[in-house]
């Protein structure tokens, strides 16, 4: 829905608003005026129900609003005298319409100064539970968001089993744009397959005021713009699932990219403006190797563990003697070469392979029209900025051909070798919004923008900011004590330096507060004797 269409829906809710419930106001006494003046008249009806006039702005807050709407009903029912069961189910089941009714067919009574406190324990148990999901869903909306390392892309920074906080609030937090969603949950049922959430109606794109842009270096948390998958590393590669945008598949990468700026990779660095893009200290690029030994027998257990290596390693074609190792350290190479085994090793796959790995790959790299790109050599390319305006090429086409149709939903097309944008013949398109070039730091087994292209600026989610909690997935269960990585406990994840667990601090503080605290009840409960 475009924002003209919600304007005339918000005028339609005002006028069944007043409709149903002019009468209603005239006997809390009111004037039968102020229940159609919009906004005006929900801090009113606060006033009627004897609600806080800060509930009104839950009623603006999507997904949050979903919640309220039955709140406020049942509270109107209440307010004047219908209390019984049967009229909290209608209201609710008849999506406030029953209010019409208590309106024009009977002669109720304004009750003035109602308790608000539930008359059962039920009652107050179901007002409990509605206030904590509605805080919870502010917070997870708005301000901070859980969040699973689900691959290794950023190994060594973030690990698989990593759980995260994710601030909403560094780059501004995003409304949502689904309406009508389950809260809390992102696209799916719990223990189904099905939709948490419907595609219409739906909000124009909107980001509250941040407090810092994406920089260099930051690991973010976005939506995949080529919608979502149905699993992550999906082998059978099925097509994409249309979504809308804050629904899509959760990703996360560090940004290498960003508006306006060219990007050139060779032999797998990264180049920004033609010079070569600087890593901060925590993260550790990794890339395959192929490792050639003399053909005495590697212990490849213990080897893995040395070098703490979670992608694994093989042997090439059945050939003993030739290894590949999926993500190596530039420190990981340094120990194997000093082994007097090992003959050489030599970053990317055996030559023998490389020409069969050339031809799978070249078609699945962005733009997927230059055949002779691949994950380690691609480029120049040029990331769009908001208000740019680029020329329009034969060669340039497909690399913007998504940004402009698909984030930017103008009509695109090409007839006679000419483009066509919204039925008008150009060469020229200045673009709406940003882009950035997000990539993972093990280089060779992440799927990222060198695979799908840029990620638009409506698609940033949130930046990672602290390590709650982490847990090995290659340990059972059974083992949970050993299962938890307690080095990572309450550790941060952005910035330069050691990652420091802030775990012990926690701790202290907890048994300072649960120590301070039963020490006050025991010196309330000894003062109250006397």
């Amino acid at each position: 829905m475009t924002m003209s269409q919600w304007f005339l829906f918000f005028l339609l809710v005002q006028v069944i608003h007043f409709l149903g419930t002019w009468k209603l106001y005239v006997k809390a006494g009111k004037k039968s005026w102020e229940a159609i003046v919009p906004v005006y008249n929900a801090v009113v009806l606060m006033q009627i129900i004897n609600r806080p006039k800060w509930w009104v702005i839950l009623l603006f807050v999507p997904i949050v609003n979903l919640i309220m709407f039955p709140v406020i009903w049942v509270e109107t029912l209440r307010s004047f005298g219908k209390n019984k069961t049967v009229d909290t189910i209608l209201g609710v089941v008849t999506l406030g319409l029953y209010i019409y009714y208590i309106n024009y067919a009977t002669d109720v009574k304004y009750v003035e100064n109602r308790s608000t406190k539930a008359a059962t324990s039920s009652g107050e148990t179901v007002s409990s539970i509605l206030f904590a999901v509605v805080v919870a869903t502010v917070i997870h909306t708005y301000v901070i968001q859980p969040y699973t390392i689900p691959t290794s892309s950023l190994e060594k920074t973030l690990l698989v089993g990593d759980f995260l906080f994710v601030s909403k609030f560094h780059y501004g937090a995003r409304t949502p744009v689904t309406t009508v969603a389950l809260p809390m949950v992102h696209d799916t049922l719990p223990f189904t397959k099905k939709n948490s959430y419907l595609k219409k109606p739906h909000l124009p794109y909107f980001r509250l005021p941040g407090f810092q842009k994406v920089q260099h270096n930051d690991i973010v948390v976005f939506n995949w713009p080529t919608d979502t998958v149905y699993q992550f590393n999906d082998p059978l590669r099925r097509p994409a699932v249309d979504k809308p945008i804050d629904k899509k598949t959760n990703y996360v990468k560090r940004a290498v990219g960003l508006p306006g700026e060219n990007l050139t990779i060779k032999d797998g660095d990264v180049y920004i403006n033609n010079e070569l893009f600087k890593l901060n200290d925590r993260a550790k690029l990794q890339f395959t190797y192929t490792v050639r030994t003399d053909g005495t027998p590697l212990d490849l257990n213990s080897i893995i563990q040395r070098l703490d290596l979670r992608e694994g390693v093989t042997y090439y074609n059945n050939d003993p003697k030739t290894l590949i190792f999926f993500a190596l350290t530039d420190e990981n190479v340094e120990v194997l070469k000093s082994m007097s085994q090992i003959l050489s090793v030599t970053k990317g796959y055996p030559e023998e392979a490389k020409e069969y790995i050339q031809s799978m790959v070249s078609t699945m790299i962005f733009p997927h029209n230059q055949p002779t790109w691949n994950e380690d050599n691609l480029g120049p390319l040029h990331i769009p900025a908001k208000g740019e305006t680029i020329t329009l090429t034969a060669e340039n086409f497909p690399m913007y051909k998504r940004a402009i149709q698909v984030y930017e939903g103008n009509k695109l097309e090409v007839k006679n070798g000419q483009i066509y944008i919204n039925d008008i013949a150009t060469d020229k398109y200045t673009f709406q919004q940003d882009y950035y070039f997000m990539m993972g730091d093990n280089r060779n087994r992440s799927e990222d923008s060198r695979y799908w292209g840029f990620v638009p600026e409506d698609h940033i989610v949130g930046k990672p900011v602290f390590i709650w909690l982490s847990l090995d997935q290659n340990l059972p269960w059974s083992k949970a004590i050993d299962k938890i990585r307690w080095d990572r406990m309450f550790t941060t994840v952005n910035g330069n330096g050691k990652q420091t667990s802030y775990f012990p601090y926690f701790l202290v503080a907890m048994i300072g507060l649960f120590g301070y605290s039963t020490y006050k009840k025991r010196k309330d409960k000894k003062n109250s004797k006397y």
